[in-house]
């Protein structure tokens, strides 16, 4: 850990790069340090998955003509980072800072050219019952 998922409407992908947000938000995590200066997060697990989906329902929220006038062809990203426990605070909001900063900067084409929700929200994993790493990524990046 940590694991970025990116959800979002297929109706973006024209106008979003997503495999660079992947990229640039795998690079921003690996960036970060904490307060005595360490690695945050580990090369072998921080991985970032993008799905698109097919079907969606982006709501206009009832606003006045919107419906009727067809613009309702609205795109949404949900940018969701899941790290285990034990951080402080302060690095968690560094973290959080960081991303927003990639996702604004890497997804300003898009909404440049349509209208988008853009949400990232970060969970802890306080209370994880079982954890298994079965791979041979953290092997390969502790060389």
């Amino acid at each position: 850990m940590p694991h970025i998922v990116v959800l979002y409407t297929a109706n973006v992908e024209a106008d979003a790069d997503i495999p660079g947000l992947c990229r640039a938000l795998a690079d921003t995590l690996l960036a970060q340090r904490d307060e005595a200066g360490k690695p945050v997060f580990p090369k072998g697990g921080t991985r970032v998955f993008a799905v698109p989906s097919a079907h969606h329902a982006v709501s206009d929220g009832g606003a006045a003509g919107l419906v009727a006038d067809g613009d309702g062809d609205y795109g949404f990203v949900y940018v969701n980072l899941r790290m285990g426990a034990g951080r402080s605070g302060a690095v968690q909001r560094a973290v959080g800072d960081a991303l927003s900063a990639c996702i604004r900067d890497r997804l300003a084409p898009l909404l440049a050219v349509r209208h988008a929700g853009i949400t990232l929200q970060i969970d802890e994993a306080p209370g994880q019952v079982y954890d298994a790493k079965l791979g041979n990524l953290h092997a390969l990046f502790a060389a």
